[in-house]
């Protein structure tokens, strides 16, 4: 639902100021921690930000894709591992349900989702099945009315928070690709769920993966999203929307990015004038602000069309395959700029330049964006 103007004026001025005053001055202390504060998490859930993307009757705030996008460049503004925290009830964790669930599965499940007292995730990855997502082999086997699930899944987002996961399994092992896979809702409560010790990861301390695993896992059939054989059309669907939330955030740290530097240089002296007089430092300056605001109009853009029901499978691949490569490109030259100071720990440069190499892989790599964007492309005939 879109918002009045007025309204999404209001709530991007709450985030902005939310992100300002609460997140930015705590990111030193949660990548030493490795842990968001629960007062923050609390704060999270009262704003409403877990619930974005969940309907009103849920208890959601039921943005439209272009405002979730707006949303989503402010929490670009500071460390990624904060959004990450509510990122998967918003996006990967939450849209199977709300796009493909059953009335009876949305009452069950969506409220508390929305408010945060269910923490989501989205179980697709496996140890032999990443970017081939359709070459998933953990096993759902009909047993009456429940099915028994039985495999591992990798590198799952928000997994030792999770009360519920989106699971794609293989019900049918005659069927090779993506016709066998199916998605089910799984409570972690459920026997024979357990989940593995939190990864040690390059960047976004403050957001856990972790491996998930099932061991007989009894599942009641009423779990079940869509129809059997239905899971990757689940998965691609949940992550279209996924990517154009991914693009918006990375737009947000880009403009962070250049906010940074434009002070930098503007107060750093170096032969008798400040950086921002050299014309090699306003290059790099002009290139990342244009490289922004191309991201960010091809993102809102596509957004618009997903919003006017429009298939944006192609320009969805796009957005994030180009936001996600923008905002590596400009955190290395943000780390230029500063010099010996971008590489160091107190200026926070250095930390955000790990964070943003994981947008060029999870939720589709990059490669995988070229393969859509061209496979679309030639479906088209232009």
């Amino acid at each position: 639902m879109a918002l009045d103007l007025e309204t999404r004026d209001q709530l991007i001025d709450t985030v902005r100021r939310f992100v300002t005053e609460r997140l930015r001055p705590l990111e030193a202390q949660v990548a030493e921690d490795d842990a968001i504060p629960d007062d923050i998490i609390a704060e999270m859930k009262a704003l409403g930000l877990y619930g974005l993307s969940i309907p009103e009757e849920y208890g959601g705030l039921d943005l439209s894709m272009e405002d979730e996008c707006l949303v989503g460049v402010e929490l670009g503004r500071t460390s990624p591992a904060f959004r990450s925290a509510f990122g998967t009830n918003v996006g990967i964790g939450s849209q199977g349900l709300v796009m493909f669930g059953t009335p009876e599965q949305k009452a069950k499940w969506l409220p508390g989702i929305a408010s945060g007292e269910l923490v989501t995730s989205f179980a697709l990855t496996e140890p032999e099945a990443g970017s081939d997502s359709a070459a998933v082999q953990t096993r759902a086997v009909r047993d009456g009315d429940h099915y028994v699930l039985n495999g591992s899944k990798r590198y799952i987002t928000n997994a030792n928070k999770a009360a519920l996961f989106t699971v794609m399994t293989r019900t049918n092992p005659d069927i090779k690709g993506a016709g066998g896979v199916s998605a089910f809702v799984v409570p972690r409560d459920l026997p024979g769920l357990s989940i593995g010790k939190p990864e040690k990861k390059m960047g976004q301390q403050g957001a856990h993966i972790c491996d998930v695993i099932f061991d007989n896992v009894r599942v009641p059939a009423e779990n079940r999203l869509g129809a059997e054989g239905e899971g990757f059309k689940v998965a691609m669907q949940v992550l279209d929307r996924g990517r154009l939330h991914i693009s918006s955030v990375c737009v947000g740290v880009a403009e962070r990015l250049i906010a940074d530097c434009v002070a930098y240089a503007s107060e750093r002296k170096q032969f008798g004038q400040t950086l921002s007089n050299f014309q090699l430092v306003q290059g790099m300056i002009a290139d990342c602000k244009t490289e922004a605001m191309a991201a960010k109009a091809l993102t809102l853009e596509t957004a618009r069309k997903r919003d006017a029901g429009e298939s944006v499978t192609l320009e969805a691949a796009a957005a994030k395959y180009f936001a996600s490569e923008m905002v590596g490109r400009v955190a290395d030259k943000a780390v230029q700029i500063f010099g010996g100071a971008g590489y160091i720990a107190d200026y926070g440069i250095e930390r955000l330049y790990r964070d943003v190499r994981i947008f060029r892989i999870y939720e589709g790599t990059s490669q995988i964006q070229q393969v859509v964007i061209a496979r679309e492309t030639l479906k088209r005939g232009g």
